[in-house]
This record gives structure tokens, sequence and C-alpha cells, in this order.
């Protein structure tokens, strides 16, 4: 079979050319798609998204160390510190560093020294590729010693102390309804470390610490350090002798007549607006805030398990922080006549003389209102009305008053809106009626105190701007602020938001309330030496199931001829011999302006009736024996104190014929060893 010549193909030179062509056209095109994807690569990095890359890379190569700043203090107007930071660790571990056989050895260690769980924190160390976990935040120094201490002895690298701050109440339980308290990252939750968390936290430092290829710090040559800038430092209002006052007088209160709800007290300078003390008690200790301080209601969520415990636990911490004096409305009863009162006076349509019948009960269109107590004070003036605070007296001054000119008082004197005080939580809007829903029954109901709900701290500030001269102020609690350097931010200054009532019905209402003390349901406000006026309060709790609930309440002011204190004291619930304001309540008051007028350098001015109640001439028992001298003294009432065993008295201290006050004690020196001259 003949074989077949194989042909070969020849390619022309314009087919080479071409061929050619097509490959540096490929090769240009593949160059150039390389090096778009590259550019437009290097445009995403250095364009479009550096931060996240130049972050990669310095987390890489540096450590960066948060510095904490310490919170700012918080003052008391006399410079008592109310609220601190204080110093403390944090301790955290990068396990990458931990030699592989320190594992073991450091978590058992560090679990016993923290008080922190073994198994937990062995779990943490054995993940070898982590760099940074958490052992347990804020330890005190003993503890953060501990942890170096062993460090040092057994040569562990990657345990860090970081120096932290935390939140510490120096009075411990104080002013907590006032105050409130700050998270674990000391972020303010409730209170004035809530209304002014961003002016408190300060501004936190850092450590920058430059990281070598394994991961490892690099010496120290290489940190870079920003300080910490601390919170601004504020100045209260509230003065911390003042607010003791209060505290003791209501806590010993609410414990003598079991009140069942929390009791409310106010302090208020009604010239100025400012409060001067506040507190609702029981309260809690800030430095402990979540645990209850109620042991039935603990009790009675220590019982509960699960979900259910968790959901009642929160509610009970809720109404524990709810500051009651701002947040909570209640019905004034009898101490909101005195707005009434000064609503008619202002008007014109009554006088301190104008006179009403009270028959024990009045008829308002077929609706029947008794006198408190079935009283029945039959011919009676405006003003006696007022001290006895006579139910029908007052339905016929409102009545007098008419719904129109109430309402528009009512509104003058702040009490349909929020005050505006600087505290977080104060209630937006009290529960009143309006003109054109107000009808004959209800005039009659508001016109003594019922029917409209308002809260406390309302209520303590309308007073206040009746007896000031008529000036309606706005209530603060903070009186100035300072940055670290102790530089002025800014200062309080008092807010006049409107006049109320003129200056004449205020200089009458000052003395009506006067009355109310000396002759009528306030004698229990009575302080010796001073001028006090007051208005008695027992309003029923209308939305209680308990028809029998009441809240004793009573505000006291004085000096009446210079108002400068008003005290509101309101007891929820009290289970006691009565219910009455001005038996409960009155006393409270008194208590408190006894201690913080004199405290404030406002001096008494005794009556001569007063002054032969209160105060003693020392006789002169010198010469006298013993038993015979500290029976005389008795019948002064004095008691004496004898120095030496000798059976006569050689000197007597202080001198006969001196002014004491009565219960004083006199000194009777039977050893003749003393100066007779010395005066005590």
């Amino acid at each position: 079979m003949a074989s077949k010549k194989r042909e070969t193909r020849q390619i022309s030179p314009e087919q080479d050319r071409h061929m050619r062509r097509r490959t540096r056209v490929f090769c240009v095109g593949m160059a150039i798609l390389c090096f778009g994807v590259l550019i437009g690569r290097l445009f995403v990095l250095q364009i479009l998204d550096p931060e996240d890359y130049a972050a990669r890379a310095a987390d890489q190569q540096l450590r960066d160390t948060v510095i904490p700043a310490a919170r700012g203090e918080i003052l008391s107007s006399d410079g008592t510190v109310l609220a601190a930071s204080e110093t403390c660790w944090t301790i955290r571990a990068s396990p990458r560093e931990l030699a592989d056989e320190l594992v073991e050895p450091a978590a058992r260690a560090l679990s016993e020294i923290l008080e922190i769980d073994y198994a937990e924190t062995l779990e943490k160390f054995s993940q070898r590729s982590s760099n940074d976990c958490l052992l347990r935040r804020r330890v005190d120094r003993e503890m953060a010693d501990a942890v170096r201490t062993w460090c040092s002895e057994n040569g562990a690298e990657g345990i860090q102390i970081r120096q932290d701050t935390r939140r510490v109440y120096p009075e411990g339980d104080f002013m907590g309804c006032l105050l409130g308290f700050t998270d674990v990252d000391n972020a303010g939750l409730w209170g004035l470390e809530l209304e002014y968390n961003e002016l408190l936290t300060g501004t936190n430092g850092r450590v920058l610490t430059a990281k070598n290829a394994w991961g490892y710090d690099m010496p120290e040559s290489y940190n870079t350090l920003v300080e910490a800038v601390p919170g601004a430092t504020l100045t209260l209002t509230i003065d911390a002798n003042i607010q003791h006052y209060l505290e003791s007088a209501i806590e010993a209160a609410v414990q003598e007549h079991n009140v069942a709800s929390r009791a409310v007290g106010i302090v208020m300078d009604v010239q100025t607006g400012a409060i001067l003390a506040m507190t609702v008690k029981p309260d809690y200790d800030p430095n402990n805030p979540r645990t209850i301080v109620n042991e039935e209601i603990r009790a009675q969520v220590n019982a509960l398990s699960g979900e259910e415990r968790s959901t009642a636990l929160q509610t009970a911490q809720q109404a524990q922080w709810r500051n009651k004096a701002i947040s909570d409305l209640y019905e004034p009863g009898s101490v909101f006549k005195l707005i009434t009162a000064a609503a008619a006076l202002d008007t014109g349509v009554c006088t301190p003389d104008s006179q009403f019948v009270c028959a024990g009960s009045i008829n308002v269109a077929g609706t029947r209102f008794r006198c408190a107590n079935g009283h029945i004070h039959g011919l009676e003036t405006f003003a006696q009305g007022l001290a006895v605070s006579c139910n029908p007296c007052f339905i016929q001054i409102g009545a007098r008053l008419g719904k129109e000119a109430f309402c528009d008082y009512f509104e003058a004197f702040g009490l349909r809106e929020a005050t505006g005080i600087d505290l977080p939580g104060e209630i937006k809007k009290s529960e009143y009626y309006t003109a054109d829903r107000m009808g004959p029954v209800e005039l009659a109901s508001c016109s003594f105190g019922q029917s409209s709900k308002v809260s406390y701290l309302q209520m303590i500030t309308a007073v206040s701007a009746i007896v000031n001269g008529g000036r309606l102020m706005q209530p603060y609690v903070v009186a100035e602020a300072r940055d670290a350097d102790g530089i002025l931010l800014w200062k309080k200054e008092p807010i006049v938001k409107r006049q109320v009532i003129s200056e004449e019905t205020s200089q009458t209402m000052r003395l009506l309330m006067e009355n109310v003390v000396a002759t009528g349901t306030g004698k229990n406000a009575t302080v010796a030496g001073y001028r006090v006026g007051g208005k008695s309060g027992t309003s029923q709790k209308l939305d209680s199931e308990d028809a029998a609930a009441r809240i004793a309440s009573f505000v006291a002011v004085a000096p009446v001829e210079d108002p400068r204190l008003a005290v509101l004291v309101c007891l929820d619930e009290p289970h006691s011999w009565t219910t009455s304001g001005g038996s409960l309540s009155a006393p409270v008051c008194a208590e408190v302006l006894a201690k913080s007028l004199p405290y404030l350098g406002i001096e008494p001015n005794y009556t001569e009736e007063e002054q032969q109640k209160l105060f003693a001439a020392v006789p002169d028992v010198t010469g006298w024996r013993t038993e015979a001298a500290t029976q005389k003294l008795r019948e002064y009432g004095l008691t004496a104190h004898i120095d030496g065993d000798a059976e006569r008295v050689v000197a007597q201290y202080p001198l006969p014929g001196v002014q004491v006050r009565k219960n004083s004690v006199v000194f009777l020196d039977t050893t003749g060893e003393n100066d007779p001259t010395l005066e005590e």
C-alpha cells in the first residue's frame, strides 16, 4: 500500500503578524486587569476604608489600656462629701503570655486570692490564643497587692492589675432617694447621678503599649500616656445637717406611728426655692441599692424562685428607688385650704373677718359634706375657720371664689404641671378639674383639699409662694458645678416664675397661719422662741382599697415675721392612736425647725412666759449640805453633779444668778481645789 505524503501548512507573514498582535493585546489586557484590581484595592484601603485596616494594624502592634476617669464628687452645701470616687483595681489576664507550666497553679492561686471560681479561671487560662480576659473587677488594695506578690514570686507574665475607680457614698444610708447610684461602669442610673451623669463623668485616659512580633509588651520607654480627666464636682443646696435633722425626725415618726407606706419630708428655702433637705423613709443605702430595705418585702421576694422571683425583685427595687417626693401624687387634704384661703383673700371675695356658719355638715347639690370629726363650730370668722380647719367654712369660701377663679389660682400656684426641679422622675402632670368639668360638688370637695392630686414638691412650693410675698419660685437642688481644677462652670440663681398673690395677701396669710399654730390644729408645731405658722392635713386616700387609709400631713413656716424655712411632713397610712396631721406630723416639723433655725443663725426671741418655762436662775447653794443642795437644784429644774466626797458644797458652777436652760447640770465642788471664779 502506497504511503501518503504529509503536507506541511505554511503560515504566511500576514498571519504571523496577526497572531503576535493578538498575543500582545491579551498580555496588555491581563496586565491592565491585574493592575486595575490592585489599584482598586489600594483605593479601597487608602481612601475608602483606611481606619479599619489602620485599627487592625494598631491592634497587632499596640496594646491600648484605658485609665478610667474619676467621677466627680457630690458635696452638700456645708462641704460634706456625699458621693466620691475611690481607687480600686481590675484584674485581667493575657493567657497567651502565661507560661504553660503556670496555667494550673495560676488558676488555683488567683481563684483563691480573688475569690472566684477555679474551674472558670482554669478554662480562661487554657485558651492559649487569648490575649485578654477579665478575672475580677474593682478589687481593693489588699487583694490587688496579693495578686501582684504571687505573680512576682512565681514569675507569672500576662496578669494585668489595672487601676480603676468605683463610686462610694461615705454617709451610707443617707439621701439615697436624692443621690441615686451608678452601674458597674460608673454610669449614673438614678437620682442626681443620672440627672447630671454627663457632667459627673470624666474623660478616660489611656496607655498605649508597643508590642513586639510575638505579641509581648515592649519596655516602658515605648509607652504613651494620656492622663484621665476627672468629672465635675457638684455642690448641692442640701445642707447635710438639716438633712440629718429631717431624716432622724421622720424615721422616728415612721417607727413610732407604724407608717405603712413611705413617709415624705421636704425642707425648702422659701425665698429662693432651694431644697435644703428632702427624704423618703424608709430609704436605701446607695452603696447597696439593690438590697431590699423592707424586711417583709425582702422575705416575700426570697420565697420565690426563677422568673417569678426576678420580676418581683425588680418591682421591689423600682419602688424602693422611686423618689416619692417628686414622683407620686397625693390628695393634700386640709393643707390645701391655704391655697383656697390665699385665692379668696387675693381676689377680695373674703377678708379675715368674713363670717360663716358651720352646722357640722353642709349640703351641696344633694351631696352632704361633714366637718372633720363631726365638729359643729357655729358662727365663725374666716380666720377661725382656717385655725380649726372647718370643711363647711371652706366649702362656702370656695363657692364665693367661684370655679373660674379657683382654677386660675390652682394653675398660678404651679399645681397643674411639673415644677421643673433638676431631678429625674418628676411626675409631669397632676390630677385636677378644669372649670368646664367642675360642678358645685367638685368645687366644694376641691376647696378643702380633696378630689385633686398634686405632688409633695408642688405643695410645698405653692405654700412657699404664699408666705414669701407671693412669688412662685423654681425649686432646685444643685447650687453650682466646678471642673477638676476647681474652676466654676456655672452657678444657679433663684428663678421667680411669676407673682401669684400680692405682698399684702401674703402678709395676711402669714398671720393667719401663725394663728393656726397659736390657737388651732397646729399647736404641736410650736417652737419656743420663734413665731411659727402652719397648717395641718388629714386626707383620705380615695383610691385606696382601705377605706380607713389616711395621710397625716403638716406644713410649717418660720419665722413668720421674715419667713426663711418651709417644712412639709407627710406620713402615709399611719397606724397609731390617731391619723391627725396636727397630732402626728406637726411635732416632726417642730423638731426640724427647732434644730434648723438656730443652726442657720436665726436667734430665738423668747416671750416672758417662754423664758420662765424654759430657763432658771441658778440658786446659791454654796455652804449647803450636798443632799440639800441637790434637792434645791431639783426644785429649779436643774441637775446636780457633785465633785468630791466632802459633806458641804464649797463652790458651784455656773455661779449663782446665771440664767441657764432647765435640765442643765450644775457642778457642785466639795473639795475646794477648783477655782471658785471659774464660770462654765
